[in-house]
């Protein structure tokens, strides 16, 4: 795991800054633990700091006693965030949920349409399914609204268009990669018809704010990088963050882990009697970070990756 330390520090001259950013919409399941484990292990490992973010822009699907189990299965494990701690978001509001930091979003949007990037559109997934076929894996927006002069608020969605360009960017596990977010999502929505933040809009606009400079997160969030630092680069960021993205734990048919899918909770194995270390070392040997036989605690994190 040494190379990917330093993959990181080849890319980063400062101290790194990165966050652990559950989204309180299920429990959380050895898939992010994983992401746990990489998170606090390569950022102490390389001497910083690590930010607890709970990422709860879906209004609809977060629920208080999510966040309560989140914060719970944390203190359990003896992952305690430097920054964001789990008493602070007992106590109340602040910057790190994200139902919080509506002033940021705002700003952000204000920031983005005072140019001729932004423009409302009404296209629902069944329309934009309906005038072309997909190719990718993921919806590609077609532009159909950007010349309507449509008003980009509610009841409208809110997009801003992409150029035609690749994006590069050195991946600190995965090496160099190139992406264009043009064709493979169009022009991203920032905020829907209903008024919630997109992932894409509050992640980036969070990281920017919050000084985040060190992203790790698993491989399925890949395909997401170009799109955020070209997001980035129009919020005026001039150095996007290193990113890394990990494997992930999946099933034996190869699906990842999903809340959606009630795959087993911390909780469970908690229920059940496991001690901390011991669902430490699960996470970590089902994602091939340490060696069958070899047993680790929450201090021996940067270990694994040192």
């Amino acid at each position: 795991m040494r190379d990917v330390i330093e993959g990181i520090t080849a890319q980063l001259d400062r101290v790194p800054l990165s966050r652990f950013a559950p989204s309180p919409t299920g429990y959380l399941h050895l898939g992010h633990l994983v992401n746990a484990i990489c998170t606090w292990g390569i950022t102490h490992a390389l001497g910083g700091k690590v930010i607890l973010r709970l990422e709860d822009h879906d209004r609809g699907r977060c629920r208080p006693e999510y966040e309560a189990a989140i914060l719970e299965d944390l203190e359990w494990l003896g992952l305690l965030p430097d920054i964001g701690t789990v008493e602070a978001f007992r106590a109340g509001a602040t910057r790190y949920r994200q139902r919080d930091n509506a002033a940021a979003y705002d700003s952000a949007l204000a920031q983005l349409m005072a140019t001729d990037h932004v423009y409302g559109c009404d296209c629902s997934r069944k329309t934009i399914l309906a005038r072309a076929p997909q190719t990718n894996d993921e919806l590609c927006y077609d532009g159909f609204c950007r010349d309507r002069a449509l008003p980009a608020e509610v009841p409208h969605g809110t997009r801003m268009w992409l150029p035609s360009k690749p994006i590069h960017f050195d991946d600190a596990w995965r090496g160099p990669q190139t992406q264009t977010p043009a064709e493979q999502c169009g022009d991203i929505l920032l905020r829907d018809r209903h008024g919630n933040w997109t992932y894409h809009f509050a992640v980036t606009v969070d990281d920017l704010d919050q000084g985040v400079n060190l992203v790790i997160r698993g491989e399925d969030l890949l395909a997401s990088t170009g799109r955020q630092i070209l997001l980035s680069e129009r919020l005026g960021r001039v150095d996007p963050p290193v990113y890394l993205h990990h494997p992930l734990i999946t099933d034996p048919a190869g699906r990842k882990l999903s809340k959606r899918d009630f795959d087993k909770a911390l909780r469970d194995y908690r229920a059940e009697g496991a001690s901390p270390e011991e669902v430490l070392t699960l996470a970590a040997q089902q994602a091939g970070l340490i060696e069958a036989g070899r047993r680790i605690d929450v201090g021996e994190l940067p270990g694994i990756f040192a």
